[in-house]
């Protein structure tokens, strides 16, 4: 693993803070700079990974509606009452 150096520059009183608090964690404030950069990282791409799988899904429906292929609200509402029922039977025990 090819290595470099990165340096920005902090409040003193924030860096002597840090310092203590990784130690109490028995870890240096670099590693723990690392670990958060690995983190921030893999958060960042699991967003990006979402966000193209939301605009993907929202394309499909998008597609599919422009084709016509939907289901009218009367029909949605038909289904739940009957959904609605079936379930109100099932917690009755009829």
């Amino acid at each position: 693993m090819n290595q470099a150096t990165f340096t920005f520059r902090v409040d003193e009183g924030l860096k002597d803070e840090f310092s203590i608090a990784a130690k109490s964690r028995d870890r240096t404030g670099a590693q723990l700079l690392r670990d958060y950069m690995r983190d921030f990282v893999r958060q960042q791409q699991e967003d990006s990974e979402h966000d193209a799988f939301i605009r993907r899904e929202v394309q499909i429906g998008l597609n599919a509606a422009n084709a016509g292929d939907v289901v009218s609200a009367q029909e949605i509402e038909s289904q739940a009452a009957q959904w609605r029922a079936q379930m109100q039977r099932k917690l009755s025990g009829v």
